[in-house]
């Protein structure tokens, strides 16, 4: 009569092995992955930072104040850099750029559009730097994301704890900006 009762523990013994191995293989399979250095390949649109840098010590006043990279909730700031003579093409990107920015809907918010550099000319102008906080990079910090070609914007998307994330580089494409910020700001 002992025999009966030896194979349903048995069976529940190896039962309670498999669900283990169920929830232990994904685990190991990350290990594996991670010590062979596999990384996965989801790429955005913009160029990474690399060395990654902290903005934070950078000084831009905006209005005569300096920008506070670290906000009272955090946000992700973009960085608008123009090239010499920012006309009539950097105030269509400027506004390409906000419209990136207004496509976030409701998360819009958790964005804001730092513009730093001479102020644009051209008929639309006014209009567009509404959105933006105009500010001046004292340091010139940004000077090597921006662009030395006239009438150009780059853009620097810069993490609420002023890590600089990504680079996008004048002639980038606002669509890809737009579909960053879409996966970074939900």
């Amino acid at each position: 009569m002992s025999e009966p009762q030896a194979q349903p523990a048995r069976s529940g013994r190896l039962k309670l092995v498999l669900i283990m191995l169920v929830f232990l293989a994904p685990i190991v399979a990350a290990g594996l992955l991670t010590v062979t250095g596999w990384q996965p390949t989801g790429k955005g649109n913009g160029q990474p930072i690399l060395p990654q840098r902290s903005f934070e010590g950078v000084r831009v006043d905006v209005g005569g104040k300096p920008w506070a990279w670290r906000d009272s909730e955090p946000r992700l700031t973009l960085v608008v850099l123009p090239g010499p003579a920012c006309a009539a093409g950097c105030v269509k990107t400027l506004a390409l750029v906000r419209n990136a920015r207004i496509v976030l809907n409701r998360n819009a918010d958790r964005l804001r559009l730092l513009y730093s550099g001479p102020a644009p000319t051209g008929t639309d102008a006014q209009a567009v730097m509404a959105d933006y906080a105009i500010g001046t990079d004292t340091t010139d910090a940004f000077a090597p994301f921006r662009p030395a070609t006239p009438d150009a914007v780059a853009v620097v998307l810069v993490e609420s704890n002023a890590t600089a994330l990504a680079w996008y580089p004048a002639g980038f494409d606002p669509n890809g900006l737009r579909k960053d910020l879409q996966k970074v700001i939900r």
